[in-house]
């Protein structure tokens, strides 16, 4: 391995694109593990998105090392109803179906109430997930996030030493950001919803391009983005709300 290439400027821009393309298509899969780490014990959570995140390098720099066979996933291999489909194709679609299905039962799971004659002791012993089944799941999913991005930086440098330095430096950086972003969504149940749809709309984007079917990503990364403003200002006047109703209470209170 040639590491003097760091010293070239060319070669520090390329690592600095791959970077920021890793953290960018990293946002989905961030939320995907905050949302099913979230229903794991409190103590064990941490643990299962830094084991999750850490075990998903090794499967990205496996990826990288396989370049030859995943340029080979490109080729078509058989056509359906006039879509041809290859083995990226494939992954792409067993993966958003996965992703709709997950982010609708939990969805399910929040909206439908239980009407389980046990729902007391349920309450009080509430069920969890084995812990390596999240793990697992995590695994899967970052296979298919990470699909596209590698085949991206295979196209973007030949250099295996820089495509392997990007995913270490962005894989870095989502643990440093998963422990924030978790607390935030626990501390704001709203947004699980919210990034709940978000993993629907992903499932239904990398169905749609596993049959061609391209919605560009400026597009989707632009509407998650509106959203989440509109999410705040929901947030900010939910707050202001409550500090009105707290300072009228303490008004009838001074004057009572």
């Amino acid at each position: 391995m040639d590491l003097s290439i760091f010293l070239q400027p060319a070669a520090l821009a390329t690592l600095a694109g791959l970077v920021a393309l890793e953290l960018v298509l990293a946002v989905d899969n961030l939320i995907f593990i905050t949302i099913v780490t979230n229903r794991l014990p409190p103590e064990r959570q941490p643990l299962a998105r830094r084991l999750g995140l850490s075990l998903a390098v090794i499967t990205r720099i496996l990826l990288l090392v396989s370049a030859a066979w995943l340029i080979t996933l490109t080729k078509p291999l058989f056509t359906v109803f006039g879509f041809e489909l290859s083995g990226r194709d494939l992954v792409l679609l067993a993966g958003g179906l996965f992703l709709i299905w997950k982010a609708t039962t939990e969805i399910h799971h929040r909206v439908v109430p239980h009407d389980d004659p046990d729902e007391a002791d349920m309450a009080a012993k509430p069920r969890h997930p084995a812990f390596w089944n999240v793990i697992s799941q995590i695994l899967i999913l970052d296979v298919v996030f990470s699909l596209d991005s590698v085949i991206t930086a295979i196209g973007l440098t030949e250099h295996l030493e820089i495509m392997i330095a990007a995913v270490l430096l962005s894989v870095v950086i989502m643990i440093i950001a998963a422990e924030p972003l978790a607390r935030f969504v626990n501390r704001n149940p709203n947004v699980v919803m919210l990034a709940l749809s978000f993993l629907v709309m992903i499932g239904m984007t990398l169905v749609g391009e596993s049959v061609d079917i391209h919605m560009p990503k400026a597009v989707v990364y632009g509407a998650m983005a509106f959203s989440v403003i509109v999410e705040g200002l929901n947030m900010a006047a939910r707050r202001a709300n409550r500090r009105s109703a707290f300072a009228s209470i303490r008004r009838q209170r001074t004057g009572a």
